[in-house]
């Protein structure tokens, strides 16, 4: 499917925030972090707020240079940046096993591009759990669009509280999603709890390394910087997501920082000094067109006021997460598979973990 066009962008900038509020809603979310004189608690106890606010505020933005699909992925020479993330999905899916017929939930799913591409691969069916309204809506017109709405579905709901029973999904997976939760561990057990017995998680997680060190001031601005521009309480550790997943009941199948091997860099789209046809709006030149071109357009006022402050905190991120990846002190694809015990009944009738 063709990316959205720079009217799609314009017009979709504020998600469903009223265009007149857009600006305010950009200032209310900067004071949520550190470099504007937030708190991480503050954020922690308001990241359902924040986290709807970034995604109405930046949604267009991310579908307008990033298309559907909104992670990283590691990257093959020659191989595309679109490839690599269709590649990355797969990946998922084949480590879930996943097979026909079964019941799938995305927590955290975007406007479910990830959600269309593992259920088409696999031939299951995917829920989407969002808590955003706006991307909510546009993911059913994709899904349409793409003749999937059979198959792929979406739900509103916080993932710190899943309205689903106990025992309702054959396999679940985040991508990119639960670095949003403000307690991990609680995030995890809720996909416990919903997951059926024996059956598995993976997920691809954004993680400070072992490499980071909370005493030094420019690790503390790069990792404010992806903060702010992502829309995230706190960035954790590897160890911190590998802890709360044994905390929370999972016996861990694996876990790595698929970071560490990937051919070319991570970040390669969102260096300046990489030129791409392939991916041009990620470059140096195409955001310098972007920038112009959304200042041009809320000059006009066919972009509301506060678009070009919506820009500002992207490229923030842009430039936080190459100096994370550049320092190796940031990972967005620390991954795992973990696995739901199965409760069997003994002889004696006594239930055991197995």
């Amino acid at each position: 499917m063709p990316k959205a066009g720079a009217l799609d962008l314009a017009f979709g900038v504020g998600g469903k925030i009223d265009k007149s509020e857009v600006l305010s809603a950009v200032k209310t979310y900067e004071k949520y972090h550190v470099c504007n004189g937030g708190e991480e608690e503050e954020r922690k106890a308001n990241y359902a707020d924040m986290v709807n606010k970034y995604y109405d505020l930046v949604t267009s933005f991310y579908e307008f240079g990033w298309g559907e699909s909104f992670h990283f992925a590691p990257r093959w020479k020659g191989e595309s940046l679109q490839e690599s993330m269709k590649r990355h999905e797969h990946f998922l899916a084949l480590q879930l096993a996943l097979k026909p017929g079964q019941k799938v939930l995305d927590v955290g799913c975007g406007i479910g591009g990830p959600m269309r591409e593992i259920a088409r691969f696999s031939s299951t069916s995917v829920t989407g759990l969002n808590i955003n309204e706006y991307q909510i809506t546009r993911g059913k017109e994709l899904n349409r669009i793409a003749g999937v709405d059979k198959t792929c579905n979406f739900v509103k709901a916080d993932f710190m509280k899943m309205p689903f029973p106990d025992n309702s999904f054959d396999a679940v997976y985040a991508i990119d999603a639960t670095c949003h939760a403000p307690d991990v561990y609680g995030c995890y057990k809720e996909i416990r709890r919903v997951l059926k017995p024996g059956q598995c998680f993976a997920a691809y997680e954004w993680c400070m390394t072992d490499a980071f060190d909370p005493q030094n001031q420019e690790h503390q601005k790069i990792k404010a910087e992806i903060e702010i521009g992502a829309g995230l309480p706190d960035v954790r550790l590897t160890r911190n997501c590998l802890e709360a997943l044994k905390q929370a009941g999972f016996e861990v199948l694996w876990e790595k920082d698929l970071a560490v091997d990937s051919p070319l860099p991570w970040y390669l789209a969102f260096d300046k000094s990489h030129f791409s046809l392939s991916s041009f709006r990620q470059t140096a030149v195409g955001r310098f067109f972007i920038r112009n071109m959304v200042r041009a357009l809320e000059f006009v006022g066919v972009a509301p006021k506060g678009s070009q402050r919506v820009l500002d905190l992207l490229e923030r991120a842009a430039e936080g997460l190459v100096a994370g990846g550049r320092k190796e002190i940031f990972t967005p694809m620390y991954f795992f598979v973990a696995r739901k015990h199965s409760l069997a009944v003994s002889k004696l009738g006594v239930q055991t973990v197995s």
